[in-house]
């Protein structure tokens, strides 16, 4: 027997991690919070989703709290735990924040000059199109986030990419804390396509103009400002929430 094989041979077998209990209910919980099913400004019900979940309340609290430091949750002294609610006067803060990060991976985007990086962008692009085309606001949403979401993946920094799933994260709690509930813009802003031009083009500081004037019109629109937009609504979160059983892990 060669032991120099045996130690390679058991080098190669690495063990898959599983996520503990907890992890799997942060998952849950972050679901339902952006889908609407736990409405904006709304109560954790601990004792409920616990049950539904399968799950003792300690872990159900553990999980909560990863959701405090998230942004997606909050801790109201002698009211418990609520799910976040994000009005008008945080939203030009928010885009502030998720231009700087988005616009800086569009300049490297354009400096970089990547085909292949280019044609995933044009991907979600068509994506978005394609959904933008029906009458699902939900869809719409979503195609929307995983494009700005991909554009900076695309840089490839782990920690830009942790930044923009919050700020994401956050822009949805926004729109789904307008009292009139969750509404997207019905056509795609001409933004898009400028934006993916000029990365094509190599044109950096055109990328990230492009980016500036479809946050300034989101701004204008999530505050009131620019009511003329056509928009799509969704009846997110009339439903209440329901939680499916998850499988026991390792860990709490």
């Amino acid at each position: 027997m060669n032991p120099v094989a045996d130690g390679d041979a058991m080098r190669s077998v690495i063990p898959v991690s599983r996520m503990s209990t907890v992890d799997l209910i942060v998952i849950e919980l972050r679901k339902a919070i952006l889908a609407g099913a736990l409405p904006t400004g709304g109560s954790i019900g601990e004792v409920e989703i616990a049950a539904q979940l399968g799950v003792s309340r300690g872990p159900l609290r553990e999980a909560a709290q990863r959701l405090v430091q998230e942004g997606l949750l909050v801790s109201v002294p002698g009211r418990g735990l609520r799910v976040r609610t994000i009005g008008p006067g945080d939203i030009p803060d928010l885009y502030e924040a998720r231009c700087a990060i988005e616009a800086h991976a569009a300049r490297l985007l354009a400096a970089d000059s990547d085909a292949r990086a280019v044609g995933e962008l044009e991907a979600c692009f068509a994506r978005l199109v394609e959904a933008s085309d029906g009458e699902d606001a939900v869809a719409i949403g979503d195609a929307d986030i995983a494009f700005h979401r991909h554009l900076v993946d695309l840089v490839g920094s782990r920690r830009l990419s942790a930044a923009i799933d919050t700020l994401l994260a956050e822009t949805r709690i926004a729109s789904l804390s307008d009292p009139d509930g969750y509404q997207v813009r019905r056509t795609v802003s001409p933004t898009y396509r400028a934006l993916l031009d000029a990365i094509r083009a190599g044109d950096a500081a055109s990328a990230a103009r492009a980016l500036r004037r479809q946050f300034g019109d989101a701004i204008a629109r999530l505050t009131g400002e620019d009511d003329g937009v056509e928009t799509i609504e969704s009846s997110l979160g009339e439903e209440p929430p329901a939680f499916p059983r998850i499988e026991p892990a390792h860990g709490v």
